[in-house]
C-alpha cells in the first residue's frame, strides 16, 4: 500500500513527468505546473513531501514555501533550482526547507534524500501518535477554557518543541505548576526519554548536590561503595524537573549554572567531566526576583533559567474555571468510589464560586474528593464545613451576592469603576457557570442580548 504523498511543482512538463514516472512507484504522486494549484490542493489532500521548483511562473518557488510552512509546517520541502545561487539557499533554509537539489538532478541521491526526508515524516507521526494516546489516558494538565488558560497553552505548545530551552513556571501552591511541567515534556521531542522530578525543598541541604550530580565511590562518609548517579544523568534524553528550585543552596545553584551553560558536570567528590543532554524546567511559589536582588539566588542562574517563564494564576484569577474544574474532579472521584454523581448542585455551584481559595485548584480537588466520599448523590451538595461564612452581614450578602467583591466605602473613598467591573465580572462568571457555558443562556439570565453578552465576556476577560 503506497501511504506517502509526494507533491511534485515543476512548471517543466518533462521533468515533472520523468519525476512522476520513476517516484509512483513506490510513493503516490501529484503533479503540478505552478505553485496556485499545488497550494489550493493542500487542504484536500496534504502531501508529506513536495518537490519544490524555485524558478516559477507566477508565484515563485521561495514564496510557495513560505505559505506551505505556514499552513502546514509539518510539511518536508526540498527545493530544486536549475542553478546554484547563494541567496536562494539562504532564503529557502531561513524559511524551513528540509534541503536544497540542483538541476540536472541525479536519480540516485535524490531517491536517497527522498527517503531519508520520509523516514522523518514516518518517525514524527509515530511519535506523535504515541504522544496523543498517553495524553487521551493522562489527566488533563490543565483544565478551564478562561484567557489565562488559552495563553497558558499557547506558551506551553511553543516552548515545547525546542527541547533545550530551559523554562521556569512560577506561582502559587495548587495551582498546577508540575502538570504543566508534565505537559511540556509530554508534547515535546524528548517524550520518549524520562520525566525525573526532584523536590528541592524535601531533600536536606547538604544532601542537594548530590542528589543532583550524584557521587563518586568515597566522596563522604556513609557514601555508596559505588558511587551514584545523580538526577541529571538519569534524565539524560528527557526532562529534569527542579520543584521549588528557590531552596538549592549557593554551591548547588553554581554547579547547575555550570552545567546549564555548558551542558557538562562532576560527580560529587569526582575528578572525570561528565556531559548531559537533558531539558531543565524548575518551579517556584516565591518570588525569585527578590531573592536575586536580597542576594539569596544567584542573578546569573535566574537569567539561565527563565530563558522562558510561565506565571499560573491563581484559581480566584480565574473564577470562570471553577466549576469546569470542579465537575472534572467529580466525575473522577465519582469513579473511583463507585459513586453516581451526575452533576452539583446549583446552591454548592454557588458556594464554590464565592469561595477564596487558598490552596488553588490542589483545594478545590481536596474538597470535591472529600464531599464524594462521604455523600450518596446524585447531585454534589457541600457540608457546612465547606461552605464559607459570607464576609458580610447575612442582609448585605441577600442583597449584594458577590460583595465580598466590592473594597469598603472608607472616608478615602474607592474606586467606583473598578467596584463595577468586579460586580460584572462575578454576575458573567456566575451567569456561565449556571448556564453551562451557553452564552445565550447566560444572556437571557441577566437580561442582555447575546451579542451584549459576548461583548461584556470578552471585555471583562
Amino acid at each position: 500500500m503506497l501511504t506517502h504523498l509526494i507533491y511534485i511543482v515543476d512548471d517543466e512538463a518533462v521533468a515533472r513527468e520523468g519525476l512522476a514516472m520513476v517516484l509512483q512507484k513506490d510513493y503516490r504522486v501529484k503533479s503540478f505546473a505552478d505553485a496556485e494549484s499545488a497550494l489550493a490542493s493542500l487542504a484536500q489532500d496534504a502531501p508529506d513531501l513536495v518537490l519544490l521548483d524555485i524558478g516559477l511562473p507566477g508565484m515563485s518557488g521561495i514564496e510557495a514555501l513560505g505559505h506551505i510552512k505556514h499552513r502546514r509546517p509539518d510539511i518536508l520541502v526540498l527545493m530544486i533550482t536549475a542553478y546554484e545561487e547563494v541567496q536562494s539557499v539562504v532564503s529557502a533554509m531561513k524559511l524551513g526547507a528540509h534541503e536544497y537539489l540542483v538541476k540536472p538532478l541525479q536519480m540516485d541521491p535524490l531517491l536517497i534524500c527522498i527517503r531519508n526526508a520520509l523516514e522523518t515524516v514516518s518517525l514524527r507521526k509515530e511519535v506523535r501518535s504515541l504522544q496523543e494516546k498517553v495524553l487521551q489516558n493522562d489527566v488533563p494538565f490543565l483544565i478551564g477554557d478562561s484567557s489565562a488558560v488559552q495563553r497558558i497553552m499557547e506558551v506551553v505548545n511553543k516552548v515545547a518543541r525546542s527541547p533545550d530551552t530551559p523554562v521556569l513556571i512560577l506561582g502559587e501552591t495548587g495551582t498546577g505548576k508540575e502538570l504543566i511541567a508534565r505537559a511540556i515534556h509530554c508534547r515535546g521531542p524528548h517524550f520518549k526519554g524520562p520525566l525525573v522530578s526532584v523536590n528541592c525543598a524535601a531533600i536536606p541541604k547538604e544532601l542537594i548536590e548530590s542528589e543532583l550530580f550524584g557521587y563518586d565511590r568515597g566522596a563522604f562518609s556513609g557514601a555508596d561503595p559505588g558511587g551514584k548517579k545523580g538526577l541529571v544523568e538519569k534524565a539524560v534524553g528527557g526532562t529534569l524537573f527542579l520543584d521549588e528550585v528557590a531552596d538549592l543552596t549557593a554551591d548547588a545553584q553554581a554547579k547547575l549554572l555550570r552545567f546549564l551553560e555548558s551542558g557538562e558536570y562532576y560527580r560529587l567528590g569526582g575528578t572525570q567531566k561528565l556531559a548531559a543532554r537533558t531539558r531543565i524546567v524548575s518551579a517556584t511559589n516565591r518570588n525569585l526576583s527578590d531573592m536575586v536582588a536580597a542576594g539569596r539566588f544567584r542573578r546569573d542562574l535566574y537569567f539561565r533559567l527563565a530563558v522562558i517563564e510561565i506565571k499560573m494564576p491563581s484559581l480566584n484569577e480565574r473564577r470562570e474555571d471553577i466549576l469546569p474544574i470542579a465537575n472534572h474532579f467529580l466525575m473522577e472521584f465519582s469513579g473511583k468510589f463507585g459513586k453516581s454523581f451526575t452533576g452539583i448542585s446549583p446552591r454548592a455551584q454557588a458556594a464554590l464560586l464565592q469561595r477564596h481559595y487558598t490552596g488553588n485548584v490542589r483545594e478545590l480537588k481536596n474538597m470535591i474528593e472529600r464531599e464524594v466520599l462521604f455523600n450518596t448523590g446524585p447531585l454534589l451538595e457541600l457540608s457546612e464545613q465547606q461552605v464559607e461564612p459570607p464576609r458580610t452581614s447575612c442582609r448585605e450578602q441577600n442583597r449584594m451576592p458577590g460583595s465580598h467583591l466590592l473594597p469598603p466605602l472608607t472616608t478615602d473613598g474607592i474606586d467606583l469603576p473598578t467596584a463595577l467591573k468586579k460586580v460584572e465580572e462575578y454576575y458573567i462568571t456566575a451567569a456561565l457557570s449556571l448556564s453551562g457555558g451557553n452564552d445565550s443562556r447566560a444572556a437571557s439570565l441577566l437580561s442582555f442580548t447575546r451579542d451584549t453578552f459576548r461583548y461584556r465576556k470578552k471585555k471583562s476577560a
